[in-house]
């Protein structure tokens, strides 16, 4: 049994000094009902818990966090629940992403200005998981992420649906005239079967394999379903490790690395992941303080397989993934590729962590030699119409339209989109190019998912399901199509969309890489002098922060002065 040295700790800076400051930290705890043995020279583990009646996908997390306080006691920790921000994705307006450096603000002043040894980060619904990682890498306490676990797949009549992807598919039909009400109605009462997040590779089960790559969680946490018994068993061993990285003082900084960093980017290629992840990513790199940029993505993107057959992109969905083996079975197949020095939370490298994980089912996780792509699935664009980059996931996108010149049909924000994409007037054919502007960061506000335009009703009755369509804004990791995103500049600062006109030709050559607005240099410059720039949409709290310190796509969508870590900012007055 090792010897710990409880002076190491920081809560023996709050609860160990004969002062009358650590009087009163001692006398308060004991005010609620703890006496000296539960909390002297064992460290004190966080619970930052996410739960909420507002967040389907932690629904379950009330009884997870009293599951990873079993396992904090076993290991001799105490254990203190800190509730934080939840970030539901399906009920917040306009979108989880203007409150992504919220959740992380709160995370790191959490973490930093309470006597906390180490935490265990509980989320899992999209940008709770980016959140808590950036806020830990800033606090660079040591800590562990707990994700949320997808829901158990869903069936209908003989299909098996996977959330977020068929409501898009059936909402179409529902449009064209082939789904009626009856039929719409009980897929609504089936498609979302248990607590957890979609049961699809969508951003959070995206950003769960992220963290696992990234050494933040305890091996194959990232695929269990939420409501297995599985689930309940991580969440205590997940307590208990938590303590032992207290005592070890295993920080953040020492697993997010530029290798680490390049781990994360190649496991959301290979598993056709939610183009999320990019701004995500950028972010985490950024708190880290490494540099990195776009062309990175297209980079590893070029030289990476997707072995995950996985929806929206391919044909399974999480549960299945899990029972094939999960993400450490598809990373064992693909360490050739991987940097297996990089250290994680368990205490071992990557390499140690997936050696010899076994995949069970090769038309889930495919083989090396049987990818269902030979590239990763998404793709960074450039070209006059976005400058700093922008992103498709081109494993998603028919193969037809990834090269492609058609005429703009324009929409100036998503009240204009709404009010004219079913007119049957609209002069719009297949081969026409959806253009929405007015969705990225400063414009929408906050980069809403409106990146999967909708496909106008007269298009969808004539049997059309999918159209370039191209945007400044996100898309859910759930979405399909031939969808263009993350126009940086985005339209709102002046970026080239703002100047887009209809019937503009619009060029995507997913394979060359590019994107391009042919109108000449003449025109373009005529149209940007006559521009106007838009009024600030915010004048007070939050939203006026957020709108003069967000960073534009291609940086993360970070605040400018949340870049890099803080070592060393610790409360000094005890």
């Amino acid at each position: 049994m090792p010897t710990h040295d409880p002076t190491q700790l920081r809560s023996h800076r709050w609860f160990a000094a004969d002062t009358l400051r650590g009087f009163g930290h001692r006398s308060r705890l004991k005010g609620m009902g703890f006496d000296d043995k539960d909390y002297r020279d064992r460290p004190v583990v966080a619970i930052l818990n996410t739960w909420s009646d507002l967040n389907t996908c932690h629904s379950h997390f009330r009884n997870r966090a009293d599951e990873v306080r079993r396992g904090i006691l076993q290991e001799g920790g105490f254990p203190v629940e800190v509730p934080v921000m939840s970030l539901g994705e399906m009920l917040m307006k306009p979108t989880t992403m203007m409150y992504r450096n919220l959740l992380a603000m709160e995370v790191e002043e959490v973490l930093r200005c309470h006597p906390i040894d180490s935490a265990v980060l509980m989320g899992g619904c999209d940008k709770t998981v980016p959140a808590m990682l950036m806020g830990a890498l800033s606090a660079d306490i040591p800590c562990l992420f707990l994700p949320a676990g997808p829901m158990l797949k869903a069936r209908w009549k003989n299909e098996t649906l996977g959330s977020g992807s068929d409501a898009w598919k059936y909402w179409d039909e529902r449009c064209a005239g082939n789904l009626c009400d009856t039929d719409w109605t009980a897929i609504e009462n089936c498609i979302a079967r248990s607590a957890g997040t979609c049961m699809t590779m969508g951003t959070a089960s995206t950003m769960a394999c992220i963290a696992e790559t990234l050494g933040f969680t305890l091996p194959g946490a990232s695929c269990i379903p939420a409501v297995l018994a599985e689930h309940s068993r991580l969440a205590v061993q997940s307590g208990r490790q938590a303590v032992a990285m207290a005592w070890d003082q295993l920080r953040p900084s020492q697993l997010v690395t530029p290798e680490s960093i390049d781990n994360a980017i190649i496991t959301d290629m290979t598993i056709g992941g939610s183009t999320n992840a990019i701004v995500h990513i950028l972010a985490i790199a950024g708190r880290a303080g490494i540099s990195l940029e776009l062309d990175r993505f297209d980079e590893l993107s070029r030289t990476t397989p997707v072995l995950g057959d996985l929806r929206p992109s391919g044909r399974f969905l999480m549960e299945d993934f899990y029972n094939a083996g999960g993400l450490s079975a598809l990373l064992e197949r693909l360490r050739d590729h991987l940097n297996l020095d990089c250290m994680t939370v368990s205490g071992k490298t990557l390499g140690e962590q997936i050696a010899g994980a076994e995949g069970i089912n090769d038309e889930v996780i495919r083989t090396i030699d049987n990818p269902v792509s030979p590239q990763g699935g998404t793709c960074v664009l450039r070209g006059n119409l976005s400058p700093d980059g922008c992103v498709i996931k081109s494993i998603a996108a028919d193969p037809r339209l990834t090269q492609h010149t058609g005429p703009a049909v324009v929409f100036d924000d998503y009240a204009h989109l709404k009010e004219r994409i079913n007119d049957p007037d609209l002069n719009v054919t297949a081969d026409s190019v959806l253009v929405l502007r007015s969705a990225g960061s400063l414009g929408a506000p906050g980069m809403p998912e409106w990146g999967m335009l909708p496909i106008p009703k007269k298009l969808l009755e004539q049997g059309v399901r999918d159209m370039v369509r191209i945007s400044d804004a996100r898309m859910s990791g759930t979405s399909y199509g031939t969808c263009v995103l993350h126009i940086s500049p985005e339209s709102f600062v002046g970026g080239p969309l703002a100047l887009v006109q209809d019937g503009d030709m619009i060029e995507i050559d997913v394979e060359g890489r590019r994107i391009v607005w042919h109108v000449d240099e003449a025109e373009a410059e005529r149209r940007r002098v006559a521009w106007t720039a838009p009024e600030p949409k915010f004048t007070r709290g939050y939203g006026q922060m957020y709108a003069s310190h967000v960073t534009g796509a291609h940086q993360g969508c970070d605040f400018d002065f949340l870049a890099g870590r803080s070592p060393g900012a610790e409360p000094d007055i005890f």
